[in-house]
Protein backbone atom coordinates (compact mmCIF):
# COMPACT_ATOMS: atom_id res chain seq x y z
CA UNK A 1 0.00 0.00 0.00
CA UNK A 2 1.20 3.43 -1.22
CA UNK A 3 0.07 6.74 0.18
CA UNK A 4 0.51 10.40 -0.39
CA UNK A 5 -0.86 13.15 1.16
CA UNK A 6 -2.15 16.15 -0.84
CA UNK A 7 -2.90 19.90 -0.15
CA UNK A 8 -5.98 19.85 -1.08
CA UNK A 9 -6.76 23.28 -2.66
CA UNK A 10 -3.68 23.67 -4.94
CA UNK A 11 -3.28 19.92 -5.55
CA UNK A 12 0.38 19.95 -3.77
CA UNK A 13 2.03 16.46 -2.91
CA UNK A 14 3.24 17.38 0.50
CA UNK A 15 4.65 13.78 1.16
CA UNK A 16 4.56 10.14 -0.15
CA UNK A 17 5.04 6.80 1.95
CA UNK A 18 4.74 3.25 3.06
CA UNK A 19 2.89 3.61 6.57
CA UNK A 20 0.29 5.48 7.96
CA UNK A 21 0.88 9.77 7.12
CA UNK A 22 1.52 12.12 10.05
CA UNK A 23 -1.41 14.83 10.42
CA UNK A 24 0.32 17.96 8.87
CA UNK A 25 1.12 21.02 11.87
CA UNK A 26 -0.53 23.89 9.35
CA UNK A 27 -4.62 23.75 9.57
CA UNK A 28 -6.29 23.95 6.23
CA UNK A 29 -7.79 21.27 4.19
CA UNK A 30 -5.98 17.90 2.83
CA UNK A 31 -6.27 14.71 1.14
CA UNK A 32 -4.47 11.39 1.61
CA UNK A 33 -4.77 9.24 -1.98
CA UNK A 34 -3.82 5.31 -1.37
CA UNK A 35 -2.73 3.07 -4.04
CA UNK A 36 -3.40 -0.76 -3.29
CA UNK A 37 -1.58 -3.12 -6.16
CA UNK A 38 -1.59 -1.94 -9.53
CA UNK A 39 -5.50 -0.98 -9.69
CA UNK A 40 -6.33 2.48 -11.90
CA UNK A 41 -8.91 2.62 -9.13
CA UNK A 42 -7.41 4.21 -5.27
CA UNK A 43 -9.20 6.01 -1.96
CA UNK A 44 -9.25 9.18 -1.66
CA UNK A 45 -10.01 10.60 2.30
CA UNK A 46 -10.72 14.47 2.11
CA UNK A 47 -10.02 15.65 5.94
CA UNK A 48 -9.57 18.76 7.34
CA UNK A 49 -7.06 20.54 10.55
CA UNK A 50 -8.15 23.15 12.35
CA UNK A 51 -5.89 25.61 14.45
CA UNK A 52 -5.45 23.20 17.30
CA UNK A 53 -4.14 20.78 15.04
CA UNK A 54 -7.15 18.11 15.14
CA UNK A 55 -7.71 16.42 11.49
CA UNK A 56 -11.54 15.50 11.08
CA UNK A 57 -12.29 13.38 8.09
CA UNK A 58 -15.41 14.84 5.84
CA UNK A 59 -15.71 12.13 2.75
CA UNK A 60 -13.87 8.90 1.99
CA UNK A 61 -14.96 7.79 -1.86
CA UNK A 62 -13.16 5.25 -4.02
CA UNK A 63 -12.11 7.22 -7.82
CA UNK A 64 -9.54 7.50 -10.28
CA UNK A 65 -7.05 9.70 -12.01
CA UNK A 66 -9.06 10.72 -14.92
CA UNK A 67 -12.37 11.09 -12.56
CA UNK A 68 -10.03 13.41 -9.90
CA UNK A 69 -8.88 15.19 -12.92
CA UNK A 70 -12.75 16.15 -14.06
CA UNK A 71 -13.21 17.01 -10.90
CA UNK A 72 -10.11 19.76 -10.28
CA UNK A 73 -10.87 21.02 -13.54
CA UNK A 74 -14.53 21.89 -12.54
CA UNK A 75 -13.07 22.91 -8.94
CA UNK A 76 -10.67 25.42 -10.80
CA UNK A 77 -13.71 26.53 -13.00
CA UNK A 78 -15.80 27.52 -9.85
CA UNK A 79 -13.51 29.02 -8.26
CA UNK A 80 -12.27 31.18 -10.58
CA UNK A 81 -15.67 32.61 -10.92
CA UNK A 82 -15.96 32.92 -6.72
CA UNK A 83 -12.68 33.74 -4.98
CA UNK A 84 -12.45 37.21 -6.24
CA UNK A 85 -15.95 38.03 -4.77
CA UNK A 86 -15.21 35.87 -1.82
CA UNK A 87 -11.88 37.19 -0.90
CA UNK A 88 -13.20 40.99 -1.46
CA UNK A 89 -16.47 40.46 0.44
CA UNK A 90 -14.36 38.08 3.53
CA UNK A 91 -11.54 41.38 3.86
CA UNK A 92 -14.58 43.98 3.31
CA UNK A 93 -13.51 45.74 6.55
CA UNK A 94 -10.03 45.30 6.21
CA UNK A 95 -10.42 46.70 2.79
CA UNK A 96 -12.23 49.76 4.40
CA UNK A 97 -9.65 50.19 7.18
CA UNK A 98 -6.63 50.12 4.51
CA UNK A 99 -8.00 52.82 2.25
CA UNK A 100 -9.04 55.08 4.64
CA UNK A 101 -5.09 54.86 6.15
CA UNK A 102 -4.21 55.27 2.84
CA UNK A 103 -6.29 58.40 2.00
CA UNK A 104 -5.54 60.26 5.36
CA UNK A 105 -1.79 59.01 5.14
CA UNK A 106 -1.18 60.39 1.66
CA UNK A 107 -1.42 64.03 3.35
CA UNK A 108 -0.61 63.25 7.02
CA UNK A 109 1.39 66.16 8.14
CA UNK A 110 0.77 68.86 5.50
CA UNK A 111 -1.59 71.41 6.26
CA UNK A 112 -4.32 71.02 4.21
CA UNK A 113 -4.87 67.71 5.32
CA UNK A 114 -7.58 65.11 3.89
CA UNK A 115 -8.45 68.46 2.20
CA UNK A 116 -6.03 67.78 -0.30
CA UNK A 117 -8.17 64.66 -1.94
CA UNK A 118 -10.63 67.63 -3.26
CA UNK A 119 -7.70 69.75 -3.99
CA UNK A 120 -5.50 67.02 -6.00
CA UNK A 121 -8.32 66.17 -8.53
CA UNK A 122 -9.46 69.76 -8.59
CA UNK A 123 -6.02 71.15 -9.90
CA UNK A 124 -5.56 68.24 -12.39
CA UNK A 125 -8.86 68.91 -13.69
CA UNK A 126 -7.87 72.62 -14.06
CA UNK A 127 -4.48 71.95 -15.69
CA UNK A 128 -5.12 69.97 -18.32
CA UNK A 129 -8.11 72.61 -18.95
CA UNK A 130 -5.67 75.12 -19.01
CA UNK A 131 -3.73 73.11 -21.72
CA UNK A 132 -6.25 72.09 -23.97
CA UNK A 133 -9.33 74.32 -23.56
CA UNK A 134 -7.40 77.92 -23.09
CA UNK A 135 -3.80 77.67 -24.75
CA UNK A 136 -4.76 75.00 -27.73
CA UNK A 137 -8.01 76.40 -28.16
CA UNK A 138 -9.71 72.84 -28.31
CA UNK A 139 -13.23 73.20 -28.56
CA UNK A 140 -16.51 70.54 -28.92
CA UNK A 141 -18.99 70.34 -31.57
CA UNK A 142 -22.17 71.61 -30.64
CA UNK A 143 -21.59 73.72 -27.86
CA UNK A 144 -17.98 75.72 -28.96
CA UNK A 145 -18.29 78.03 -25.69
CA UNK A 146 -15.05 77.61 -23.12
CA UNK A 147 -17.83 76.22 -20.57
CA UNK A 148 -19.41 73.72 -23.09
CA UNK A 149 -15.31 72.40 -23.49
CA UNK A 150 -14.69 72.41 -19.60
CA UNK A 151 -18.14 70.18 -19.36
CA UNK A 152 -16.95 68.19 -22.17
CA UNK A 153 -13.60 67.63 -20.57
CA UNK A 154 -14.48 67.03 -17.18
CA UNK A 155 -17.36 64.57 -17.69
CA UNK A 156 -14.75 62.68 -19.34
CA UNK A 157 -11.92 62.91 -17.37
CA UNK A 158 -14.13 61.52 -14.11
CA UNK A 159 -13.82 57.96 -15.28
CA UNK A 160 -10.21 58.21 -15.58
CA UNK A 161 -9.64 59.34 -12.53
CA UNK A 162 -9.79 56.85 -10.78
CA UNK A 163 -8.65 54.34 -13.81
CA UNK A 164 -5.31 56.29 -13.82
CA UNK A 165 -4.62 56.77 -9.71
CA UNK A 166 -5.21 52.92 -9.49
CA UNK A 167 -3.13 51.57 -12.50
CA UNK A 168 0.03 54.38 -11.64
CA UNK A 169 0.34 52.64 -8.10
CA UNK A 170 -0.46 48.89 -8.96
CA UNK A 171 3.33 47.86 -10.10
CA UNK A 172 5.12 48.47 -6.82
CA UNK A 173 2.02 47.60 -4.39
CA UNK A 174 3.26 44.39 -4.14
CA UNK A 175 6.94 46.39 -3.18
CA UNK A 176 5.56 49.02 -0.85
CA UNK A 177 3.84 45.91 1.43
CA UNK A 178 6.61 43.91 1.64
CA UNK A 179 6.53 43.69 5.65
CA UNK A 180 2.56 42.29 5.04
CA UNK A 181 3.96 39.75 2.57
CA UNK A 182 7.06 38.47 4.64
CA UNK A 183 5.92 38.44 8.00
CA UNK A 184 2.09 37.80 8.25
CA UNK A 185 -0.33 35.99 7.17
CA UNK A 186 -2.57 38.40 4.90
CA UNK A 187 -5.04 38.02 2.13
CA UNK A 188 -2.23 39.65 -0.44
CA UNK A 189 -4.88 39.68 -3.05
CA UNK A 190 -7.07 42.76 -1.33
CA UNK A 191 -4.06 45.06 -1.87
CA UNK A 192 -4.71 46.30 -5.52
CA UNK A 193 -8.67 46.29 -4.49
CA UNK A 194 -7.36 48.69 -2.06
CA UNK A 195 -5.44 50.63 -5.01
CA UNK A 196 -8.98 50.69 -7.14
CA UNK A 197 -11.15 52.19 -4.38
CA UNK A 198 -8.73 54.71 -3.48
CA UNK A 199 -8.95 55.75 -7.10
CA UNK A 200 -12.97 55.95 -6.15
CA UNK A 201 -12.44 58.03 -3.74
CA UNK A 202 -10.30 60.68 -5.86
CA UNK A 203 -13.42 60.21 -8.67
CA UNK A 204 -16.61 61.00 -5.91
CA UNK A 205 -14.71 63.83 -4.74
CA UNK A 206 -14.14 64.68 -8.92
CA UNK A 207 -18.00 64.05 -9.40
CA UNK A 208 -19.02 66.38 -6.48
CA UNK A 209 -16.73 69.03 -8.02
CA UNK A 210 -18.56 68.49 -11.79
CA UNK A 211 -21.86 68.24 -10.23
CA UNK A 212 -21.01 72.35 -8.50
CA UNK A 213 -19.84 73.24 -11.73
CA UNK A 214 -22.89 71.68 -13.91
CA UNK A 215 -25.37 73.70 -11.59
CA UNK A 216 -23.50 76.97 -11.38
CA UNK A 217 -23.02 76.43 -15.78
CA UNK A 218 -26.23 74.23 -16.52
CA UNK A 219 -28.79 75.06 -12.70
CA UNK A 220 -29.25 71.63 -12.75
CA UNK A 221 -27.65 67.90 -12.54
CA UNK A 222 -29.92 65.45 -14.89
CA UNK A 223 -32.01 63.05 -13.80
CA UNK A 224 -29.97 60.56 -16.18
CA UNK A 225 -27.42 60.84 -13.72
CA UNK A 226 -29.04 58.30 -11.74
CA UNK A 227 -27.41 55.74 -13.99
CA UNK A 228 -24.18 56.54 -13.22
CA UNK A 229 -23.80 53.40 -11.22
CA UNK A 230 -23.80 51.20 -13.88
CA UNK A 231 -21.06 53.08 -15.32
CA UNK A 232 -19.23 52.46 -12.20
CA UNK A 233 -19.95 48.67 -11.93
CA UNK A 234 -17.50 48.05 -15.01
CA UNK A 235 -15.31 50.34 -14.57
CA UNK A 236 -14.84 48.89 -10.78
CA UNK A 237 -14.41 44.92 -12.37
CA UNK A 238 -12.05 46.52 -15.46
CA UNK A 239 -9.70 48.38 -13.34
CA UNK A 240 -9.06 45.47 -10.53
CA UNK A 241 -8.17 43.30 -13.53
CA UNK A 242 -5.47 45.12 -14.38
CA UNK A 243 -4.57 46.02 -11.15
CA UNK A 244 -3.98 42.06 -9.95
CA UNK A 245 -2.20 41.71 -13.69
CA UNK A 246 0.05 45.18 -13.15
CA UNK A 247 0.77 44.17 -9.31
CA UNK A 248 1.54 40.26 -9.61
CA UNK A 249 3.91 41.25 -12.86
CA UNK A 250 5.63 44.22 -11.04
CA UNK A 251 7.04 41.55 -8.72
CA UNK A 252 8.78 39.91 -11.68
CA UNK A 253 9.82 43.11 -13.50
CA UNK A 254 10.60 45.95 -11.26
CA UNK A 255 11.25 48.33 -14.53
CA UNK A 256 7.17 48.04 -15.33
CA UNK A 257 6.97 50.63 -12.15
CA UNK A 258 8.82 53.41 -15.03
CA UNK A 259 6.85 51.88 -18.13
CA UNK A 260 3.35 52.01 -16.76
CA UNK A 261 3.86 55.86 -16.67
CA UNK A 262 4.11 56.52 -20.02
CA UNK A 263 1.92 53.56 -20.95
CA UNK A 264 -0.70 55.37 -19.01
CA UNK A 265 -0.07 58.44 -20.96
CA UNK A 266 -0.10 56.72 -24.21
CA UNK A 267 -3.46 55.74 -22.78
CA UNK A 268 -4.51 59.01 -21.82
CA UNK A 269 -4.15 60.60 -25.48
CA UNK A 270 -5.75 58.00 -27.49
CA UNK A 271 -8.64 58.65 -25.43
CA UNK A 272 -11.35 61.37 -26.66
CA UNK A 273 -10.98 63.29 -23.10
CA UNK A 274 -9.71 66.33 -24.27
CA UNK A 275 -10.30 66.70 -28.04
CA UNK A 276 -13.67 65.19 -29.86
CA UNK A 277 -14.63 61.63 -30.39
CA UNK A 278 -14.93 62.55 -34.32
CA UNK A 279 -11.18 63.11 -34.05
CA UNK A 280 -10.94 59.20 -33.65
CA UNK A 281 -13.25 57.99 -36.39
CA UNK A 282 -10.72 57.80 -38.92
CA UNK A 283 -9.27 54.51 -36.34
CA UNK A 284 -11.68 51.59 -35.90
CA UNK A 285 -9.10 50.15 -33.48
CA UNK A 286 -9.80 53.05 -30.91
CA UNK A 287 -13.12 52.66 -30.30
CA UNK A 288 -12.17 48.92 -28.52
CA UNK A 289 -10.72 51.35 -25.86
CA UNK A 290 -13.01 50.39 -22.82
CA UNK A 291 -12.16 53.83 -21.47
CA UNK A 292 -13.50 55.03 -24.48
CA UNK A 293 -16.47 53.55 -24.45
CA UNK A 294 -17.01 55.29 -20.45
CA UNK A 295 -16.50 58.20 -21.07
CA UNK A 296 -18.98 58.46 -24.36
CA UNK A 297 -21.06 56.76 -21.96
CA UNK A 298 -20.83 59.73 -18.86
CA UNK A 299 -20.87 62.56 -21.28
CA UNK A 300 -24.38 60.76 -22.25
CA UNK A 301 -25.82 60.93 -18.97
CA UNK A 302 -24.58 64.11 -17.79
CA UNK A 303 -24.43 66.13 -20.27
CA UNK A 304 -26.94 64.86 -22.77
CA UNK A 305 -29.71 63.79 -20.47
CA UNK A 306 -29.34 60.21 -22.07
CA UNK A 307 -29.14 56.99 -21.05
CA UNK A 308 -26.44 54.73 -21.65
CA UNK A 309 -25.16 52.96 -24.61
CA UNK A 310 -26.91 49.81 -23.75
CA UNK A 311 -25.27 48.04 -26.59
CA UNK A 312 -21.61 49.36 -26.04
CA UNK A 313 -22.43 48.81 -21.83
CA UNK A 314 -23.04 45.26 -22.24
CA UNK A 315 -20.10 44.59 -23.97
CA UNK A 316 -17.92 46.45 -21.82
CA UNK A 317 -20.02 44.86 -18.96
CA UNK A 318 -18.81 41.50 -19.95
CA UNK A 319 -15.13 42.44 -20.90
CA UNK A 320 -14.63 43.67 -17.61
CA UNK A 321 -15.93 40.68 -16.41
CA UNK A 322 -13.19 38.59 -18.73
CA UNK A 323 -10.59 40.86 -17.17
CA UNK A 324 -11.82 41.22 -13.61
CA UNK A 325 -11.90 37.00 -13.56
CA UNK A 326 -8.19 36.90 -15.90
CA UNK A 327 -6.50 39.29 -13.66
CA UNK A 328 -7.66 37.88 -10.11
CA UNK A 329 -6.06 34.46 -11.97
CA UNK A 330 -2.95 35.65 -12.67
CA UNK A 331 -2.19 37.41 -9.63
CA UNK A 332 -3.50 33.85 -7.66
CA UNK A 333 -1.86 31.79 -9.45
CA UNK A 334 1.70 33.80 -8.71
CA UNK A 335 1.07 35.21 -5.08
CA UNK A 336 3.11 32.03 -4.09
CA UNK A 337 6.36 33.49 -5.60
CA UNK A 338 5.79 36.96 -4.00
CA UNK A 339 7.55 36.48 -0.31
CA UNK A 340 10.54 35.04 -2.29
CA UNK A 341 11.50 37.76 -4.79
CA UNK A 342 10.47 40.98 -2.92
Amino acid sequence: MIYQLIDEPTGTLIEEGMCKPAIPAEPGNYQIRIFTDNSPAFEVIDFSVDEQGHASAQTRRTTTESALATRRKLRALRRAFTLPITAIHKNRSLIRTLVRRDVLGRYSGSYGGAFWAVLNPLLLMLTYFFVFGIVLNSRFPGDPSRSGFALYYLAGFLPWLAFSEALGRAPFTMVEHRSFIKKLVFPVEILPVNLVVSGLVTEFFGVLIFAIALLLLRGHVPATALYLPLLVLPQILFTAGICWFLSALGVFFRDLAQINGFLITIWFFITPICYPEDSVAKFPLLHLNPIYVLVRNYRAIFLESKAPDWPSLALLTLVSLVVFLAGHAWFYKLRKSFADLI
